[in-house]
């Protein structure tokens, strides 16, 4: 096959990440989503963890400046379509991502924080969260998270409007606030825009305790936008992706089920 022959590469997504090595959440969690939406994964490494299918029980965040050369190893030499940006592990983290965002401006950035594990254990210290608010979310063209997360990054706010309005009002372009966390009988997520409400994505709510999801909806958002799909349609069907990967979650350890990333790819087998 001559070179004019080769066919252009599909779109490569960036993502700053820590490894979980149970992977149901972290960069195979990134990986597995970003590959799903045909997309290429390059990671880069923000931080270690040690962590079962049950809880988290250290963090061991990469030296800052093993990040910063990571990333500019791949984005000089890989022409990257999107970012995506998961927990971060330290305050010279944050800054040194923060740094990397600013010498690429035109590349859009998903971020999910990652302030809270899905059993409700606290991920970041408040110095890393206040360094979050302050360096990232200005950035940020997308942020996803839930009503505790925002809470947790903006504090002051005695409301979920207020909260959304302090986030956008720092700089932040979207938000996708999840309502998993809220007691109804379906999950109600909104995407806010202009201080406002844009679109509302209602799904069924599954019962059982799911550690991932966070990073399967923003990684394939990331990766939905590296096509080339706007971020109301993107929102949409990564949150279709994420909802059937749950559905067909899997229980590896004593813990958590973690979200089956490739169902799709045993769809035909089911329907036989």
């Amino acid at each position: 096959m001559s070179q004019a022959d080769t066919p252009a590469p599909i779109p490569t997504v960036l993502s700053f990440n820590y490894h979980d090595s149970t992977a149901a959440s972290g960069v195979t969690a990134d990986v597995e989503a970003i590959a799903s939406q045909g997309c290429h994964a390059n990671t880069v490494i923000t931080c270690l963890s040690v962590q079962d299918s049950q809880s988290v029980s250290s963090l061991i965040p990469v030296d800052d400046d093993i990040i910063v050369q990571s990333a500019r190893a791949v984005l000089e030499d890989n022409p990257v379509a999107a970012i995506k940006i998961g927990l971060i592990g330290s305050e010279e983290g944050v800054e040194a991502i923060h740094e990397i965002l600013l010498d690429y401006p035109k590349i859009p950035v998903v971020f999910n924080p990652m302030l809270v594990a899905s059993n409700g254990m606290e991920l970041a210290e408040d110095v890393v969260i206040e360094s979050i608010r302050e360096l990232l979310v200005p950035v940020t063209s997308l942020l996803t998270l839930n009503s505790l997360e925002a809470a947790m990054l903006f504090p002051e706010a005695d409301n979920q409007s207020a909260m959304m309005q302090g986030l956008m009002d720092a700089g932040c372009d979207h938000i996708l606030l999840s309502g998993r966390r809220e007691a109804s009988e379906t999950v109600m997520n909104s995407l806010y825009h202009n201080l406002r409400v844009i679109e509302q994505y209602e799904w069924p709510r599954l019962s059982g305790e799911y550690y991932g999801a966070g990073c399967t909806l923003s990684a394939s958002l990331a990766a939905l936008l590296a096509v080339g799909l706007d971020i109301i349609e993107a929102s949409g069907e990564a949150q279709n992706y994420c909802w059937q990967s749950l559905k067909n979650s899997a229980r590896f350890g004593m813990g958590q089920f973690q979200p089956s990333r490739f169902y799709w790819m045993h769809e035909n087998e089911d329907s036989d």
